[in-house]
């Protein structure tokens, strides 16, 4: 089946029609690094990689651009509040954001603009609105002419009040609407700047994606999104810039948007203080059970997140690497079309992860070898297009949490060496002595044909 994407522009499920079949484009807001990502970043981000694998998958060429809000007022708050330069902020908080999603599987993205490198860009594309009537300079100020565009709201579909409510407007003496908002501010002495035609200052937060979207995807392209709280103020206002300053019907032909991320039904935020980062959750489980966990839910569907989830996708990947480490080496393989299917099926994964424990139970029930490792290699093709099951079983089985005490390596192996003699010499009780004594401080072993092997639980 063609792929199939749920536009938030028609609130319709649409097969996809890339603008170029030979190079497809996508486009994801990126963080803005102030503080470490949290799951909800996390969710976002680990949907637009599985778009982007399965894009790429489809594809000859696909350019997946995620770009770096590097310059915005929470970067200047928290700078101040740390006493360190907001170089120092955004340098070390990209690094630790790049950690957390290599952590999650996350492919880099083939483009990452950084709002600071743009800054040309961004000016020019205001002068652009201004000439066109669709922003004005007012004390120092540059701001978007929201009534100059008729059809201001489509994506969001509010009201012009609710939309007025909903952004959380600054009111200002110099605005000619409620609804009009920055392009362009002062900055102050202290706080960083850029000269410009209007004096000293900084971008508005909108204007940045649409000036890096322009330069390294062009002025319209195929799939934009982000988080679902994203739609306005900031995706609607992304639209009106870009459509007026070059002249299209469309900034982006699809619109798609993750959903929201809730702890025991309830929305996370920091009042609620329901807020884990991608970093500290990271200390407890590896990054693949985390992105299992964050993908176990259709990506536009509500996610609920706990603990215990965490450790049910551990569980569940404990089982499926099993696969691969009774499988061994596993020749390369096509991934199923049925799991293909439920893929381009407007990202269907649970259905995708119910195929993949079809899987898993087809290679346990299998008795033929060669049958079993051609299951095997299907599982394994189907499970790394979604990110997963993409290191060695032996290391999968080796993590351990961080802060975690017990056993190194060398001193399983002894154990295990241990085991075996005690075996050999039958001494059954010994053997089973020295199992428990692993068990107790959470190695399990397993025997085979091979040998025997462990893991941490």
């Amino acid at each position: 089946m063609a792929l199939q994407l749920y536009n938030t522009l028609t609130r319709a499920k649409e097969v996809f029609v890339p603008v170029d079949a030979s190079h497809v484009r996508i486009y994801c807001c990126g963080p803005t690094v102030y503080s470490y990502a949290h799951i909800g970043n996390g969710r976002t981000f680990t949907a637009f990689d599985l778009l982007a694998r399965v894009m790429k998958h489809l594809y000859p060429t696909v350019t997946y651009a995620r770009n770096i809000t590097d310059v915005d007022d929470k970067i200047m708050d928290r700078a101040k509040a740390l006493g360190q330069s907001i170089e120092t902020v955004t340098e070390t908080t990209t690094a630790q954001f790049h950690a957390d999603m290599d952590a999650l599987n996350l492919l880099r993205p083939d483009v990452e603009p950084r709002a600071t490198g743009h800054i040309g860009a961004m000016i020019a594309m205001i002068e652009r609105l201004i000439a066109g009537g669709h922003a004005y300079a007012a004390e120092g100020h540059v701001l978007f002419n929201v009534p100059s565009m008729p059809d201001y709201g489509r994506l969001s579909r509010r009201s012009q009040d609710e939309m007025i409510a909903g952004a959380r407007v600054e009111v200002a003496p110099y605005k000619k609407s409620p609804a009009d908002f920055i392009l362009w501010k002062p900055s102050a002495e202290d706080q960083p700047g850029w000269d410009s035609p209007w004096g000293r200052g900084r971008p508005g937060w909108h204007i940045e994606c649409s000036a890096m979207t322009a330069a390294h995807l062009g002025p319209v392209f195929d799939v934009h999104g982000g988080g679902l709280d994203l739609i306005f103020p900031h995706h609607e206002n992304e639209i009106a810039q870009s459509r007026c300053a070059h002249g299209t019907q469309v900034m982006a032909n699809y619109w798609v948007h993750a959903g929201f991320l809730t702890m025991s039904g309830d929305k996370m935020s920091k009042s609620l203080g329901n807020i884990f980062t991608v970093a500290e959750l990271l200390d407890e489980v590896p990054g693949e059970a985390l992105r299992l966990a964050l993908l176990q839910a259709h990506y536009r569907q509500p996610l609920d997140f706990s603990k215990e989830g965490l450790r049910q996708a551990k569980a569940t990947l404990d089982r499926w690497y099993g696969v691969l480490r009774a499988a061994g080496t596993v020749p390369a393989a096509k991934v199923p079309d049925e799991v293909l299917a439920a893929l381009e099926d407007d990202l269907n994964t649970p259905l995708a992860f119910s195929l993949l424990h079809e899987l898993a139970n087809r290679f346990h029930k299998e008795t033929d070898e060669g049958a079993r490792r051609a299951v095997a290699a299907s599982f394994k093709a189907a499970a790394n297009l979604m990110g997963l099951l993409t290191q060695d079983p032996e290391a999968w089985f080796r993590w351990t949490p961080k802060g975690a005490e017990g056993l190194d390596e060398a001193a399983i192996q002894a154990a295990i060496q241990a085991r075996k003699d005690a075996r050999a010499a039958k001494n059954f009780a010994e053997a089973d002595r020295i199992r428990k004594v692993l068990l107790d401080q959470g190695v399990v072993l397993e025997d085979g044909a091979q040998g025997t092997t462990w893991k941490r639980v």
